[in-house]
C-alpha cells in the first residue's frame, strides 16, 4: 500500500501521467508602452484547480523506498533523472517558439535563447486565412514543474484585441527537449484585420513563476511576400 506521504503527493504524480501521453493544446503594447507584471496578467486566469504541495525529486524518490510497486510507478512517470545538472541553471528553459503552417514558404521560428530585445524589432509574417499551430520547445532541467502555461496577449494600435491561455500540463526533468503543440487555429482574414500586431508572451506555471516573458510582432498579410 502507498504510505501517507505518497498519498499526499498523489495528485502531483497523477499530473505526471501527462508526460507519458504528451498533451496537446492564439495570437499580442499597452497604451503607455509599459509591460504589466505577470501577476496582473494572471489575475483573470481561471486556474480551475488547486496546485499540489511541491516536493523535490529527491523527496519523491525517497517516498516508501521499500515499496517496489511504487518505485516502478515512479520510474515510469519520472524516467531517468538527469545527472550533473548545474545547480545555478534555471529549472525551466524555453528554447523556441514556432508557427507551423503547411503553406508557409519556410520555417517561422523565433530563438528564445538569445537577445529577447531583438525580437521586438522583428516582424513574423503570417498569410491571412491560413491554418497554423504554435509549437513551444522547452526543457525541464532539475525539478518537476506543475501546471505549465503559455499566455499570449495580442494588441493592435495600443488596444488589446485578444488573449489566449494554453494549459500545457506538468513535466519532469530530462535531457531531451519537450515539444507542446497548440490546437489548430486560423489566421484572421480581410482588409480590416491585415497589419501588424504587438504580442506579449508569458511562460509560467501554477506557482506563477515567470520562466520567460518577451514581446514580438506578427504581421498579417494578403500574401506571404505581399
Amino acid at each position: 500500500m502507498l504510505g501517507s506521504d505518497a498519498c499526499e503527493f498523489g495528485w502531483q504524480l497523477l499530473e505526471l501521467l501527462r508526460l507519458a501521453v504528451c498533451a496537446e493544446v492564439n495570437i499580442m503594447v499597452d497604451k503607455d508602452g509599459v509591460t504589466p507584471p505577470l501577476e496582473e496578467e494572471m489575475d483573470d486566469v481561471d486556474l480551475a484547480y488547486r496546485a499540489p504541495e511541491k516536493k523535490t525529486l529527491q523527496e519523491i524518490q525517497q517516498l516508501d523506498e521499500d515499496d517496489e510497486s511504487l518505485n516502478k510507478y515512479k520510474r515510469v512517470l519520472l524516467g531517468p533523472i538527469p545527472v550533473g545538472v548545474d545547480s545555478s541553471m534555471a529549472n525551466v528553459t524555453l528554447t523556441r517558439l514556432t508557427l507551423l503552417c503547411d503553406q508557409a514558404p519556410g520555417p517561422i521560428t523565433m530563438d528564445l535563447t538569445g537577445d529577447l530585445e531583438a525580437l521586438k524589432s522583428q516582424s513574423f509574417v503570417l498569410k491571412e486565412g491560413v491554418d497554423y499551430r504554435v509549437k513551444i520547445s522547452f526543457k525541464v532541467n532539475k525539478e518537476i514543474v506543475c501546471g505549465l502555461k503559455y499566455l499570449q496577449h495580442t494588441y493592435r494600435k495600443g488596444l488589446k484585441v485578444d488573449k489566449d491561455v494554453y494549459m500545457m500540463g506538468s513535466y519532469g526533468p530530462r535531457t531531451e527537449e519537450y515539444e507542446f503543440l497548440t490546437p489548430p487555429d486560423e489566421a484572421p482574414k480581410g482588409v480590416l484585420v491585415r497589419g501588424t500586431y504587438h504580442i506579449k508572451s508569458f511562460f509560467t506555471d501554477d506557482d506563477r513563476t515567470d520562466h520567460l516573458s518577451w514581446e514580438w510582432h506578427l504581421c498579417i498579410k494578403k500574401d506571404w511576400k505581399d
